[in-house]
């Protein structure tokens, strides 16, 4: 059904692992489940016996729908890579779920997370040369490139492909013998790398996820990140690496720590959930206001909303019920239900609301439809005065680095002052985290981040101008990953 959440929609998850003793599929089933809120569209898993042939399975869908216990059985190997995936333009077709397989010069499977602003200029190309496509993936593209490469050895088709790519791209890429990782030079979107040791043997293998709670789950150690513009190679002689590309500045997306990333991931070094509860208590510092209670928009204002209620010696309480089952299905409520909107996935307590000036805390506020709803639905349940704080500052600007946010016309913030976005949401007062403040929050240098979708300012050359011209040019409504 469709998501009732207003925030960005997040972007996709990907995971590699070079294994041989271990159930390589099993593992990937695990990682992708706890990446399932990096994409919730399609899910897929290709594994392959050392020198073995590639199999895959992919499909539309969240992790625990796409697999059973008789589709895991069935990816057999020591190689697995996996993907989650939501579409940040177009469509979400059979066609573009990932994992993708590729059989050209070289066999190979590859799962992508960002989006390529290059995107039309290389599939021009490639059709240049009839390479054909069955997908309207930016990701096949990185796929096309590297299957085709005439280079024996697959990191180096890598290396040589690697610096044609523009934009986001944090890339898992399998043939029937390696696993190979890379990241763009500036770092947008986040790849980890991560080692896991077979419980009776004690050998140690590789593994790189987009966060870390990957690893958790699967029993694995965070080693680090995987640096920008690095190709990680794994094998059975182990782990190698190269950095092939470096780029004057990084710009890893700040609204990874915000919204996207789990809170208990690590990123940089940083506990997203210590990071977002610093970001409540400097809400607080930055605007305090009269209140009798501190409630989150649940889940997303939670850790910050606990750090806003320490800072301020204000009680926090639950305002809503969050019903966490709405996203499994897929039953349209039909128009007698419509009105309702949000209970679907939202149910106010007027026990613990009424009456009460509450401090509303949520992550971020896009279009604001749904901010509005919810402080509508508080009014009714009897709350006294409605103060919204939000820990990110307003988001102005779309993204074009894999990430869906809507249009600078959509969003609520964009040619309106922070009062008048107050009047049109019914709310008392609200005030978002100063840019700031977020650095602040995360102890963090804004040199070596991405925050366009605030500022405007995006860290490559051309970007909107090429994604104007992405929109207009293309013969296929290219799709990022």
């Amino acid at each position: 059904m469709n998501d009732h959440r207003d925030g960005p929609r997040d972007e996709c998850g990907v995971f590699g692992i070079y294994a041989p003793e271990h159930d390589v599929a099993r593992l990937a089933y695990f990682a992708l489940f706890a990446l399932q809120h990096r994409g919730q569209e399609s899910a897929g898993i290709a594994t392959a016996p050392r020198g073995g042939a590639i199999m895959a399975i992919r499909d539309q869908g969240l992790v625990s729908q796409v697999f059973d216990e008789h589709t895991l059985r069935s990816l057999v190997g020591d190689i697995a890579i996996g993907h989650v995936r939501y579409s940040t333009t177009g469509s979400s077709e059979w066609e573009n779920a990932q994992p993708i397989v590729r059989d050209d010069h070289r066999t190979l499977a590859l799962a992508h997370n960002g989006n390529l602003i290059n995107a039309v200029q290389l599939h021009s190309e490639l059709r240049d040369h009839d390479i054909p496509f069955r997908s309207t993936s930016d990701s096949e593209i990185i796929a096309a490139l590297l299957a085709t490469h005439p280079a024996d050895r697959i990191e180096d088709a890598v290396a040589d492909v690697l610096p044609r790519l523009k934009g986001a791209f944090s890339t898992v890429v399998m043939t029937e013998d390696a696993v190979v990782a890379f990241r763009d030079p500036h770092g947008i979107r986040p790849l980890a790398l991560g080692m896991i040791e077979h419980p009776e043997s004690g050998r140690a293998a590789y593994c790189v996820a987009s966060e870390s709670c990957a690893f958790d789950l699967i029993g694995a150690r965070y080693l680090r990140e995987v640096q920008p513009g690095e190709v990680v190679t794994l094998t059975e002689r182990g782990i190698g690496t190269r950095l092939v590309s470096g780029a004057e500045r990084h710009a890893f997306c700040v609204f990874e720590y915000i919204y996207f990333a789990r809170p208990d991931s690590k990123m940089a070094g940083t506990v997203l959930q210590v990071a977002r509860a610093r970001m409540g208590e400097l809400l607080w510092q930055e605007a305090p206001v009269e209140a009798d209670l501190v409630i989150p928009v649940p889940d997303s204002g939670n850790a910050a909303a606990r750090g806003l209620a320490r800072a301020a010696g204000l009680p926090q309480d639950d305002g809503f019920i969050k019903n966490r089952y709405v996203a499994r299905t897929f039953i349209q409520p039909g128009q007698e239900l419509r009105r309702h909107g949000l209970r679907l996935k939202f149910n106010p307590l007027p026990e613990v609301v009424g009456g009460r000036r509450l401090v509303v805390v949520d992550d971020s506020i896009v279009r604001g439809n749904t901010t509005r709803q919810i402080v509508q639905m508080l009014r009714e349940a009897g709350a006294a005065e409605v103060h919204l704080r939000i820990s990110a500052p307003p988001i102005k600007h779309p993204c074009h680095y894999g990430i869906d946010m809507s249009t600078r016309e959509e969003m609520i913030a964009h040619g309106r002052t922070v009062a008048e976005v107050a009047g049109e949401l019914g709310a008392d007062s609200l005030h978002y985290l100063s840019l700031a403040g977020v650095y602040e929050a995360l102890r963090a240098s804004r040199v070596d981040h991405c925050d366009a979708c605030f500022s405007g300012e995006y860290p490559l050359a051309g970007t909107e101008e090429a994604n104007g011209k992405y929109a207009l040019e293309s013969e296929l409504p290219l799709v990022g990953a």
